[in-house]
């Protein structure tokens, strides 16, 4: 069988032979050096990567934040554990108020709605700890009516010892006292009430705890007291009016002063 000869291969063959006779030697031997792909250019002159001022700036306050982030979750870790040992060791509770009696000896009020009052309150206070010692500041004694101050008073400081109860003798009076005229309205309904006048007391003190060797810095100590009714006396009787305290109940709360809250 006769070998079949395609023209185009031919072709090709025949121009490749005809370029490679035409190619001078000299020319290849004097020709450059073929030029190094683009990634070894571009290798070659990319400079040394140097960081800039504000990334080594942005790096360091970030160190910072993380050094400073452990400190203070370490000391909250700490102080927590301090506080549960305390705790665990001394089982301190708060003091308890209750008011043992009170007497109106005056409530009157003169032609300009100016109030002259005059109470007798006695109150006990009760330390329930056996290894808490409080350290109380001078205490603010205020009689409220309707939730206007109708007297105010203060009883000194004192020592309140472990498994303890205190009795505090109080004189609360206001001398002409300028009270707004609504207000006087309201105080002269309720003083003409058969319900009684409605009276609430309020006693504001820093105190100091003392547990063993350990003393607390000073807090502030708020105790409200309500359920109170009083009998006013009038001019033709001289003796005192008797208050109800029976349903009286004071509720203490400590106020401790972080920057400028108070909790």
């Amino acid at each position: 069988m006769a070998d079949r000869v395609y023209p185009n291969a031919a072709g090709k063959a025949n121009a490749n032979a005809n370029s490679n006779d035409n190619i001078n030697p000299t020319a290849t031997a004097n020709a450059p050096p073929f030029p190094s792909t683009k990634s070894q250019l571009y290798g070659a002159s990319r400079p040394p990567y140097r960081p800039q001022p504000h990334n080594r700036r942005r790096s360091r306050c970030c160190s910072i934040c993380i050094w400073l982030t452990a400190i203070i979750a370490t000391v909250i870790v700490l102080l927590a554990v301090a506080s549960t040992i305390v705790y665990l060791v001394y089982r301190p509770h708060r003091p308890s108020f209750s008011i043992t009696s009170l007497k109106i000896d005056s409530f009157k009020f003169t032609p300009s709605s100016q109030l002259n009052s005059k109470f007798d309150l006695n109150l006990a206070t009760t330390n329930p700890n056996k290894k808490v010692k409080f350290i109380y500041s001078p205490i603010s004694v205020a009689v409220l009516s309707n939730g206007v101050d109708v007297g105010d008073g203060s009883f000194p400081e004192f020592v309140h010892e472990k498994r303890n109860t205190t009795a505090m003798k109080v004189t609360v009076e206001s001398s002409g006292g300028e009270i707004e005229g609504e207000s006087v309205d309201s105080l002269k309904a309720a003083v003409k009430s058969k319900s009684g006048l409605p009276l609430e007391v309020e006693m504001e003190t820093k105190v100091k705890v003392k547990m063993g060797w350990l003393k607390m810095p000073r807090v502030g100590l708020r105790v409200h007291c309500e359920g109170i009714t009083g009998v006013v006396p009038t001019s033709k009787k001289k003796t005192a009016g008797v208050a109800a305290v029976e349903n009286a109940e004071c509720k203490v709360d400590f106020r401790v002063k972080i920057w400028k809250w108070i909790v």
